[in-house]
């Protein structure tokens, strides 16, 4: 698909880290960005950078979403690309030993289904209300009416330790790929979920240098952290490739994670 003025795309967690990077790069190509975020101030700023828009959608819920594609819809037009970059994380063992009382502890179940509520309900809410739009369009070149790119995580593979509920969450993203690519090619909607390794994004620029480093020291090659224009040019590169369907594709250096 030709990344042009023609071209409408909403992007998930757009505000900031990979979402922000694929907004600007999408931008720079010339389409049409939808920022979708719950973060007002960078969204605004973001978009007013961009020549887009920004609509302040909780991936959590229905109205918000559909009232996000709403108002997405009547500004720019039906968006053709959608990039779910929305999600969060934490690191909760699944059943642990106080060190200090002893006590016994298991894995806080609102915060295990709160992690799969926005990284994996939230994915599917939105990539299938905006593939129901999708279907509202007429096919363009090679039949396609439009693509979908899922961001997912290694750790859908190599979950480590306190990971459970993150690491799920992304599995089942990655699991949903194929069949939701099935589900949608009879009307030409392609659908593929990149697994980025350890980027350098907002929710690392707290850690400790000597802990960035060796991070990046982990990486097999190159031995750095990713960089979130390096993750957007995969988006970009997914957009343009039409023969890209049903693919969940590791972004991540070669690293394998550790347990821990």
């Amino acid at each position: 698909m030709n990344i042009d003025s023609q071209l409408v795309a909403v992007v998930t967690g757009g505000a900031s880290g990979l979402g922000a990077a694929c907004v600007r790069a999408l931008a720079a190509r010339g389409a049409r960005v939808s920022i979708f975020d719950l973060n007002e101030a960078q969204g605004q700023a973001l978009a007013a950078e961009v020549g887009g828009a920004f609509f302040q959608v909780d991936v959590t819920s229905d109205a918000s979403v559909d009232a996000g594609f709403a108002a997405s819809r009547a500004a720019a037009g039906q968006e053709r690309v959608l990039v779910n970059c929305a999600g969060t994380g934490n690191a909760i063992k699944t059943a642990s030993r106080d060190r200090n009382t002893g006590a016994i502890r298991h894995f806080p179940l609102d915060d295990f289904e709160r992690i799969v509520q926005i990284n994996l309900m939230g994915t599917f809410r939105a990539l299938a209300k905006s593939a129901a739009g999708m279907l509202e369009v007429e096919p363009i070149e090679d039949s396609e009416r439009g693509v979908i790119v899922n961001t997912a995580s290694v750790a859908a593979e190599d979950g480590q330790i306190g990971q459970a509920a993150y690491s799920a969450s992304k599995g089942g993203v990655v699991a949903l790929t194929l069949p939701v690519a099935r589900d949608l090619a009879g009307d030409g909607i392609r659908v593929n979920t990149i697994m980025p390794g350890i980027f350098d994004t907002p929710l690392l620029k707290g850690s400790p240098q000597p802990v960035l480093d060796a991070l990046g020291a982990s990486v097999p090659f190159p031995k750095r952290l990713g960089r979130v224009e390096e993750f957007a040019a995969m988006v970009v590169a997914i957009v343009e490739n039409g023969y890209m369907n049903g693919a969940s594709l590791r972004l991540d250096g070669a690293i394998r994670m550790a347990p821990r």
